[in-house]
């Protein structure tokens, strides 16, 4: 059995990740491909009712511990009830969002430290790692714009305020300098057109590997 690819989309809000995943996804399947479009937190139903904890505004503050906790409890459902077996049976896997994204939202965002996240990294991953990380990134004011001009309500963390959405930028630029040969950065601030042609590159580089 052939095995399987494991590519995440990471960025801030209003980069077009479920955009260019969706394109992703359709190419694939052309060629014949399993593949699997999932997110996190999220992507099995369980998950999916952690994920209303996590982004659920609530008069009861979140601490960034329990955020943390939460979105790692997620992580360990989704990876082990979703993602490992797709990758079993010889599927690609196209995930919105992975662990890189508890190292900038909560790391960069929040403020907890790298060596508070990498134990729960290694618990609730066992190993899995994505083949090819795209990271989607834009200037934060182009892409709040886009993200208030797509969305009704905002949701817990897409309410944070400006400086919040920069320090994630930053971690995840700062994480795609330190892992190179796993994360491609693509300007998002361009046309889908020409972004989707960049993400195809990519995956042809993955595909040769």
């Amino acid at each position: 059995m052939t095995a399987g690819r494991f590519i995440t989309f990471e960025g801030i809000e209003g980069v077009g990740k479920s955009t260019q995943l969706e394109r992703l996804h359709a190419a694939l399947a052309a060629g014949g491909r399993e593949v699997v479009a999932t997110r996190e937190p999220g992507g099995t139903p369980l998950a999916e009712r952690i994920r209303e904890l996590v982004l659920h505004s609530t008069e009861e503050p979140l601490p960034a511990a329990a955020e943390l906790l939460l979105m790692f409890a997620a992580r360990a459902v989704h990876t082990e009830n979703r993602l490992r077996p797709a990758l079993e049976r010889g599927a690609w896997v196209l995930c919105d969002r992975y662990t890189d994204a508890s190292y900038a939202y909560q790391g960069g965002g929040r403020g907890v430290p790298d060596a508070d996240i990498a134990p729960l990294a290694r618990l609730a991953q066992r190993g899995l790692m994505p083949d090819l990380t795209i990271l989607l990134d834009a200037p934060v004011a182009i892409a709040l714009e886009r993200a208030r001009a797509r969305r009704g309500r905002a949701d817990r963390i897409e309410a944070e305020t400006v400086a919040f959405f920069e320090r994630v930028r930053a971690q995840y630029l700062a994480r795609a300098a330190a892992e190179p040969a796993r994360i491609t950065v693509i300007d998002a601030s361009r046309g889908t057109d020409a972004v989707a042609a960049d993400v195809s590159r990519a995956v042809d580089v993955l595909r040769a590997r």
